[in-house]
């Protein structure tokens, strides 16, 4: 192989593009990794990791005139002092909104997997039958028994810590040992159990070493530290992040290249062939426009983003985009409902609190219209619950050393136990949701600005209605007082679960991938990222992207083995 010739390229180094490298690379397969943002290298690149609340000049938020500069970004809640350099600015990257869109993004070695929640949930059957079931979309072409395997894979080698829980929404996985939730979870637990055949509170599933095992000492990882800090990077490895393990692992091959500053303008077509012949890339400091070639091309670079490359990729047999000879590129664009909240004070537990940390906290799946239709909406959401108290001292009066004095002589004490639950709603991917080019615009690389339209429906009110209204019943129930709902109005994005716009499918006339996301009309290219979803579940969405990853990564290998691409 020489510098520009390869036998896979993958665009997008994040979460499901570190799991396509560590794939084909154990396989052999000289890979080259192209990332549009700079490198980011497991320790040596979290500046912030060890950093004090003392330590930054604004203790941990941003100043007045940064949110002021950005305010896409600054809706998100992880934006702060210690982690700004991994999310993308909004005069940096900018992008049209034809409807509102809070498009939330990190470019960087890594992506996302730097900055995501790190809650790992496997789909059910229930998840890929609704489609079908419910007249919505289209057909998944696969089932939960053709990813079961490769959900098994992803999470011994990335490390998910969680129960047995035996629920059929909600398939168990290969857990490391949970942690303990508090009394008061545990008593609305207990609540909920008692009141409900059909709702459960289970320990949130997640992409954190509760134990480390071999495998994640081999990759030089070591036990969650309970620091909750993650979003500066994890200097142990605690948890799962392509930075931590899959892209290390790929280059301890020897067949892994890594590009960063690579903003990838296209994927080229041979109209001789008929399949993909590699991607034309931008430096993106230099200007300098190069192109590698290969005998496959992976699209990891995030739903928006690989849509957007697709479209870009045009030629005389695909006038509108690479795969696009239906229309279908870039339509039926999904997301989570998170505008939701139903918050409380539980006056019971006044001789508990909470000490210490856990990076995660409770998980109610969803218990709407799982066997039949019992709601006037369609799917269903699934939400968090949380519970804590904090210490309040009270300041006194005066200045200078009186006021010390009288903070460090009164003694503190806890207040009343704050509890609430987070909606996680299933949205319906419409055609009205899309992501197009502008036709005049571009970025200073030259690609053309995205034009993305996001709205919520009806559907999506009716489940809110639902939620609020369900869950504060299950509050009055377990005694909880002053209920209160809170509907933040918020735009589409700020869920940062985006998906879909090439989704999967039987049928080539109503689809853009196949049952291996290969392109139906370009069989060595490859779609692993959100944009292959064909409906959104009310799943955390990264650990399917991991799992559907491998299995199309090993698909691919031996399709280039047998000849067949």
């Amino acid at each position: 192989m020489n510098e520009s010739n390869y036998d896979a390229i993958i665009i997008g180094a994040g979460m499901s593009g570190g799991w396509v490298a560590k794939e084909l690379c154990e396989q052999g397969l000289k890979t080259l990794l192209l990332e549009r943002g700079p490198d980011v290298k497991h320790i040596q690149d979290y500046p912030t990791t060890n950093m004090q609340p003392w330590e930054f000049k604004h203790r941990g938020e941003m100043p007045y005139d940064v949110q002021k500069e950005n305010p896409i970004v600054s809706r998100c809640y992880a934006f702060k002092e210690d982690n700004a350099h991994f999310m993308v600015k909004d005069k940096e990257h900018p992008y049209k909104q034809d409807k509102p869109f809070d498009w939330i993004r990190g470019y960087q070695v890594g992506g996302k997997s730097l900055l995501w929640a790190r809650q790992t949930q496997r789909w059910s059957d229930f998840d890929f039958e609704g489609p079908a079931r419910d007249g919505f979309s289209v057909d998944w072409p696969i089932r939960y028994k053709d990813l079961a395997p490769w959900y098994s894979k992803v999470e011994k080698f990335a490390g998910i810590t969680g129960n047995k829980d035996g629920l059929e929404t909600l398939p168990d996985g290969e857990f490391l040992p949970a942690w303990q939730l508090n009394c008061v979870q545990d008593y609305f637990t207990d609540v909920i159990a008692k009141n409900y055949k059909d709702r459960h509170v289970i320990f949130g599933r997640c992409a954190h070493l509760a134990e480390a095992k071999d495998i994640h000492r081999e990759q030089g990882r070591t036990q969650c530290m309970k620091r909750t800090e993650c979003e500066r990077g994890c200097p142990f490895g605690g948890y799962f992040s392509s930075v931590s393990s899959t892209i290390p692992w790929a280059l301890k091959s020897g067949n892994l290249t890594l590009k960063p500053y690579s903003v990838v303008e296209s994927v080229m077509y041979d109209e001789e062939s008929g399949k993909a012949s590699g991607v034309r890339v931008i430096d993106s400091n230099t200007k300098e426009v190069t192109e590698y070639t290969s005998k496959i091309v992976f699209l990891n670079a995030g739903s928006i983003n690989t849509v957007s490359i697709l479209l870009n990729s045009k030629s005389d047999r695909f006038p509108n985009g690479l795969g696009n000879d239906t229309g279908l590129l870039g339509k039926y664009v999904g997301f989570h409902n998170y505008r939701g909240k139903v918050n409380a004070i539980h006056d019971g537990h006044i001789n508990t609190a909470v000490k210490g940390r856990i990076p995660t906290g409770a998980y109610i799946p969803r218990f709407q219209n799982i066997h039949r239709q019992e709601t006037d909406f369609l799917r269903g959401y699934a939400a968090t619950f949380f519970a804590g108290r904090s210490k309040q001292v009270e300041m006194g009066e005066g200045f200078g050393h009186a006021l010390s004095s009288q903070i460090l002589d009164n003694q503190p004490e806890y207040g009343p136990w704050h509890v609430g639950s987070g909606i996680m709603g299933a949205t319906i991917p419409k055609e009205t949701n899309y992501i197009k080019l502008d036709e005049t615009e571009t970025d200073e690389w030259g690609n053309p600005l995205i034009r993305i339209s996001m709205e919520y429906d009806d559907n999506d009110e009716k489940m809110l209605k639902h939620f609020f209204g369900q869950f504060t019943e299950m509050f009055e129930k377990a005694g909880f007082e002053n209920i209160t709902q809170a509907d933040s109005k918020q735009a589409p994005g700020l869920d940062i679960h985006e998906m879909g716009g090439a989704r999967m499918g039987k049928d080539a006339k109503t689809s853009v991938l196949n049952k291996w996301n290969q392109l139906h009309n370009c069989k060595n290219v490859f779609v692993t990222d959100g944009a292959c979803m064909t409906s959104t579940s009310t799943q955390n969405p990264s650990l399917t992207y991991m799992a559907i990853s491998a299995r199309a990564a090993n698909y691919a290998v031996e399709a280039l083995k047998k000849g067949e691409i």
